[in-house]
């Protein structure tokens, strides 16, 4: 798994953190939740290869859902001991987009009106729960490995209407499979935080159909409570989605579609623990 820039910066600063912070108590923290919000920019890109009739055609589009979304942004965190922790994450994203022509267009015999119109949505969801286990624990920082299970759930639909003509389609799939991932943690601070984890899904290991494909998650968080009750946190989170699908018909050989769909933008909330 690849991660950006930003992220790895902040991983040699969780390093840093841990061999200069001056040790401290661990938090007494049982569950801490943190709700927010992520300006989230989607990015598509659909593609098809296959061959028909002996010959190999290949086809690839980007697709832009316009300006940026918010989108809600749920984490929890369970401690079962100095070194377990339950972590539970949700993402959910869920926009339309519609292009309305304004002028009529005419092409040889055919004429689209104005007013025509075209209109996609997508809906797409992510709910993960792990179990996380401190490989290295001190009082100021902490490496977990995580392993567990994560559901997803894609949704796309398109109407397109051009005069009295009416055309519209919908896709909807969704499975769960086994993740694993890891995380850095360090207390630069007695009242900071840095966070950051990555997670990985292959399809081929869980229930997703005929569908085969990954899904890859990381974000980087920087928490700061004003009291052993209450925060506010913010960061950056970026997830990927990565589907393929083996696709046959008439004079049609290994016929492949492909969809990877990304998100990513900065993350704010508040954070509650008890």
């Amino acid at each position: 798994m690849q991660l950006r820039t930003a992220p790895t910066l902040l991983a040699a600063a969780l390093l840093a953190c841990a061999g200069h912070a001056a040790a401290q108590e661990s938090r007494d923290d049982r569950f801490t939740l943190r709700i927010g919000a992520m300006n989230a920019k989607a990015e598509t890109e659909l593609s098809a290869a296959t061959t028909f009739m002996g010959e190999r055609y290949r086809f690839s589009e980007d697709f832009d859902f316009g300006s940026s979304e918010r989108v809600p942004r749920i984490d929890g965190v369970f401690r079962m001991s100095e070194r377990q922790r339950l972590v539970f994450d949700y993402f959910n994203y869920d926009k339309k987009r519609r292009e309305t022509l304004d002028e009529g267009i005419s092409y040889d015999d055919t004429t689209i009106p104005a007013g025509s119109y075209s209109e996609a949505e997508l809906d797409f969801q992510i709910a993960s729960l792990l179990y996380d286990y401190s490989v290295v624990q001190t009082d100021s920082f902490s490496l977990g490995l995580q392993i567990g299970a994560e559901w997803a759930k894609a949704k796309a639909s398109l109407v397109a209407e051009a005069g009295e003509d009416r055309w519209s389609d919908d896709t909807s799939e969704d499975g769960y499979a086994p993740v694993v991932g890891l995380r850095l943690t360090a207390r630069p601070g007695d009242r900071w935080l840095l966070n950051l984890q990555g997670q990985y899904l292959d399809a081929d290991w869980g229930n997703f159909g005929d569908y085969d494909g990954s899904i890859t998650r990381a974000n980087a968080v920087a928490e700061y409570r004003f009291t052993d009750n209450f925060g506010l946190f913010a960061g950056y989170e970026w997830y990927r989605l990565d589907v393929k699908r083996n696709v046959t018909g008439d004079g049609i050989r290994d016929g492949i579609v492909g969809w990877e769909q990304r998100f990513k933008g900065p993350v704010v909330g508040v954070t509650l623990a008890f």
